[in-house]
């Protein structure tokens, strides 16, 4: 394909996934079955220019004066991929695949665009207007600052599983990627994001991804099974498994020692878990599905830590799911705090005297995080707030009260945000 066909399918593609608010996975999974004569490298190029104009929309629209899907994509081309003006106009006038010449009004902002300085919040950081005062609670003045970073590319990271190998071994193994070592967490490897009409490597198909050498799990994420604290030996429940990333971090702190149990109200998320940690040579692991009776009275009052990656909004993740923060609403916001309360009251009955649960959201909302925390505390007076972490690396993320948050801004990771609530003996 050449560029103007590629432009006019990214086009496309855009209208669908915000003018019907289709997830874009889904309008680009439609797009490329019904294009077979696209290659590899026209849909990677369509693929980026997508996901990188959901990114950027606010911004792009206040930069052309126009919100329409072919000027947020003229314009990602322009501010975001950083094409001459020319290479812009020669694609949109590309006979007859592309989707028609530059106007003179598009050429113009093109060339000269409007200016951030007078922008609000929540066009500098392209979000939506009725989180910007959340938002504000967490990062004052930075708002924009912060939000603008999760509109970024992210890296692929990488958990070394240290039941199977070391971090020398496997960034050995992954030689091809150049990975390097983020910090923060220490048996973690990154790859660098890819370039705006690249794709990511396929680091699954390295032999030593299917021997269980290493999962793809952001460093965030990483960290926040680390807050859980020292876990060796001991009785784990991890109440939200899913596909089990935490799960299996987790499992491998632990060192085939003690008992984790993996459980989640979808039995179906489970599916990956049983087989994730098989490859992971987990020994110490039961699934208990939601299918069975109480799957989990005999675990009441028994756990040493009950970990809890919550049901969330997903807001820390928007660099991987631009198009989420479009679909978002305040009545799902609200339902996912409900799911939160709930999912607290559940993990404390399964806390020992002396236990804690470590409370882990993918969001950067307090509507999610603190106020959640505080919620239950007022609920739960036999639990009381300990600190996240004591490690120095992670001592910049505290939040005043002792709680961890992780942005892409502060930490390079996704945002994440973890409370560790201790039950009084």
């Amino acid at each position: 394909m050449r560029d103007g066909g590629r432009l006019a399918a990214a086009i496309e593609i855009i209208e669908e996934t915000l003018a019907r608010h289709r997830p874009v996975r889904l309008a680009l999974k439609a797009w490329g079955d019904g294009a077979r004569y696209a290659g590899a490298k026209d849909r990677a190029f369509v693929s980026g220019l997508v996901l990188d104009v959901l990114r950027r929309k606010r911004s792009l629209g206040w930069r052309m004066g126009d919100d329409s899907p072919r000027a947020l994509a003229l314009g990602a081309l322009r501010f975001a991929w950083d094409w001459p003006v020319q290479r812009v106009a020669d694609a949109a006038g590309d006979e007859p695949h592309g989707p028609g010449p530059l106007t003179a009004a598009e050429r113009a902002v093109l060339e000269a665009p409007r200016d951030f300085d007078d922008a609000p919040a929540p066009v500098r950081g392209d979000y939506p207007d009725w989180l910007d005062a959340a938002l504000a609670r967490v990062f004052g003045d930075a708002r924009g600052e912060e939000a603008a970073a999760l509109a970024g590319r992210a890296p692929v990271d990488l958990r070394v599983n240290t039941l199977k190998t070391d971090a020398t071994r496997a960034a050995k193994a992954l030689a091809p990627f150049a990975p390097q070592a983020p910090g923060l967490a220490p048996n973690a490897l990154r790859v660098a994001a890819p370039g705006a009409a690249e794709r990511a490597g396929a680091v699954e198909a390295i032999p030593q991804f299917g021997k269980g050498w290493f999962e793809i799990q952001d460093l965030g994420s990483q960290v926040a099974a680390l807050a859980a604290g020292d876990v060796k030996g001991q009785q784990v429940l991890d109440l939200c498994a899913g596909g089990g990333g935490k799960t299996l971090a987790l499992a491998a702190e632990m060192a085939n020692t003690g008992q984790i149990y993996a459980y989640d109200s979808d039995a179906r998320r489970l599916t990956d878990t049983v087989r994730r940690g098989e490859r992971a040579g987990i020994r110490n692991l039961q699934v208990r599905t939601p299918l069975a009776k109480a799957p989990l009275k005999d675990l009441e009052g028994r756990m040493d830590l009950v970990f809890i990656d919550a049901p969330c909004t997903g807001t820390g993740s928007w660099r991987r799911h631009p198009d989420t923060k479009w679909r978002l609403t305040p009545d799902a916001l609200e339902r996912r705090r409900k799911d939160q309360d709930s999912v607290l009251d559940d993990g404390a009955t399964y806390t020992r005297p002396g236990g804690r649960i470590a409370y882990v959201t993918c969001s950067v909302l307090p509507d999610e995080d603190e106020d959640r925390v505080e919620a239950f505390l007022a609920r739960n007076a036999a639990f009381a707030r300990r600190p996240a972490s004591h490690a120095p690396e992670l001592a910049p993320f505290l939040t005043a009260a002792g709680d961890l948050r992780l942005t892409p801004r502060t930490s390079d990771t996704d945002g994440f945000y973890v409370a560790v609530l201790e039950k009084k003996r």
